[in-house]
């Protein structure tokens, strides 16, 4: 593997922004390795194990260090060491021929597990198309994911099989279902069916297929290829601390089936880390015992955990834990406030919080903090990583803008999505045909290259990391039969981020209350997407176009006199 060099920039690019006057575009100043190109045949889990091999300072120690460790307190203590990695990586793969090959998908519903990870990367190194959904979806929600993927394959486990909808267990051309945890999918993994011959995977092969609300309402499908990933990867190698005398220890606290969490299962490995999975529902003690026993150098979070650990700290009932490993909190999947921050730095002051700024559709972060320095820098969720570019584009005349102006970011690179799968409409809207992704985000980019996001020109609400489209809840709120009219805002909250509030019109007489309208809700959708504030209004505002005015909305519910009603 080619050490880090800096990443050329074309001629009069500033040295401390990466803004190109010229150009009107920032670039990346970060330190670069090769990436292979792109007409070469690789498979994300290829180029995975070769970083791994060509990294010879770790490599003597590497066989029987762990991989992936499942931190479940139940006595089942399972860990898979790198030796049992490749092996059980190859393994897997050569049975799974049996039920798909190069341009399958491969539905994925499962909880966090030592078995998923080596799933995904099994599943890439043959060519099939790998579809993480979340297991706490609902049966509706899960029923429209396949009906986007198209299945050959569905992995699951006993918990979440009887959410499967019926096409995908019965028909002419219904998906085999294979259960993580049956004695089946244990002996494909442990024993080869004699496949020996390595599918040719280009890099711009579809590797993923990740799901992302819409602003209409509707489910989208994000494709990712496999040479997306690697280009995320090598962007990670390129910044990694190269004079460790240990390795790092991850804990993964985010889901796998997040972007997020996905490309943790192939970053960790990449780096010769060990990742230690949260296998069990989140909870502030149990992790940091985790953080103590493990060791752990590394907390791969979402913004409720660092909220969760400064009121740890503050609630501590005399039970201390050792977390001098503990350098590093890498948060992402939506903006940590700076008061947030400066409290957790006080109470941890030799941890940093390290924050990135990305979407599923960048294949994650392509901002990111790196280092100390980096760090300090409180508000900013960091620099362009390595090999991308980016705009500032005034949201009104389209122009592209300077350092330190406000405008919507978009930005171009190799781990920019394919598309949306099946909609080559939002495809289109989302990426121009130059391949830069109009974000949606209201930022600006300062004067040494650190980006602030100020404000969401998308109306995504951000819950807990999750994206939450308040179309999809005002369609539903609006089918109750004594619901006239609602619209749904973002209600800012410490530990979630942004709450979905509903704003509802009842019918005439109606005595429909709160509690009613949030179980109606509740019954319907994921966890993340329920309802949790209501307030009854006489007419949602809109525009003449009959758009609503959330704005205004937000504005009413801040208010000193809304909000003591609440």
């Amino acid at each position: 593997m080619a050490m880090p060099k800096r990443a050329a920039v074309p001629p009069g690019t500033d040295p401390r922004s990466g803004f190109c006057s010229a150009t009107k575009t920032f670039h990346s100043l970060r330190p670069a390795v090769d990436l292979p190109h792109p007409s070469l045949p690789h498979s994300v889990t290829s180029y995975v194990f070769q970083i791994l091999s060509a990294d010879s300072s770790t490599t003597s120690r590497r066989s029987e260090q762990p991989a992936f460790v499942d931190s479940s307190s139940d006595g089942r203590l399972r860990v898979v060491s790198y030796a049992d990695l490749v092996a059980l990586t190859r393994s897997l793969a050569s049975s799974l021929l049996e039920l798909a090959s190069r341009g399958d998908v491969a539905f994925v519903l499962a909880p966090a597990s030592v078995h998923v990870p080596i799933l995904y990367l099994s599943l890439l190194s043959i060519g099939v198309v790998v579809s993480p959904a979340n297991p706490l979806a609902t049966p509706e929600e899960i029923s429209s994911h396949i009906h986007l993927s198209k299945p050959k394959v569905v992995f699951a486990t006993s918990a979440t099989f009887s959410k499967l909808p019926v096409a995908a267990s019965s028909g002419s051309s219904k998906p085999r279902i294979v259960l993580l945890d049956s004695p089946e999918f244990e002996s494909f993994i442990s024993s080869a069916r004699g496949h020996d011959e390595e599918a040719v995977i280009k890099q711009s092969d579809r590797a993923g297929i990740l799901y992302s609300s819409g602003t209409t309402g509707g489910v989208k499908g994000v494709v990712l290829t496999h040479r997306n990933l690697m280009a995320l990867i090598a962007g990670l190698y390129s910044v990694k601390q190269q004079d460790r005398a240990s390795p790092s220890v991850v804990m993964v606290t985010v889901p796998l089936f997040h972007v997020y969490g996905f490309f943790y299962c192939m970053k960790t490995v990449a780096l010769g880390e060990t990742a230690v999975l949260l296998t069990e529902r989140f909870e502030v003690g149990r992790a940091l015992r985790a953080v103590e026993e493990f060791r752990v150098t590394t907390m791969a979070v979402a913004p409720p955990v660092v909220v969760a650990l400064v009121k740890a700290a503050n609630n501590s009932s005399g039970e201390t834990r050792d977390l001098s490993s503990l350098e590093v909190v890498a948060c992402g999947g939506a903006p940590l406030g700076k008061e947030v921050i400066l409290a957790f730095a006080s109470k941890f002051p030799h941890v940093q919080i390290a924050q990135g700024y990305g979407l599923t559709e960048s294949t994650g972060a392509a901002f990111r903090q790196v280092g100390t320095e980096e760090t300090r820098r409180y508000g900013s969720a960091g620099k362009l990583s390595a090999y991308t570019e980016a705009k500032l584009v005034d949201p009104v005349t389209a122009e592209p803008l300077p350092p330190c102006r406000e405008g919507e970011v978009w930005i171009r690179g190799p781990t920019i999505m394919k598309g949306y799968i099946a909609d080559e409409r939002a495809t289109v809207a989302a990426v121009d045909s130059d391949g830069w992704l109009r974000t949606g985000d209201l930022c600006y980019i300062d004067g040494e290259g650190f980006i602030y996001v100020v404000d969401r020109l998308k109306e995504l609400i951000k819950y807990k990391g999750f994206q939450v489209a308040p179309a999809e809840l005002e369609h539903l709120l609006q089918s109750h039969p004594e619901i006239i009219d609602a619209a749904v805002i973002p209600f800012p909250d410490e530990e979630g981020g942004q709450l979905p509030m509903a704003f509802v019109v009842r019918r005439p007489h109606s005595t429909l209350n709160q509690t009613q309208i949030m179980d109606f809700v509740a019954k319907q959708v994921s966890p993340h997407k329920k309802i949790r504030r209501v307030c009854f209004i006489t007419s949602i505002p809109k525009n003449p176009a009959g758009k609503i005015l959330r704005k205004d909305l937000i504005k009413l519910a801040l208010s000193g006199t809304l909000a003591s009603k609440l």
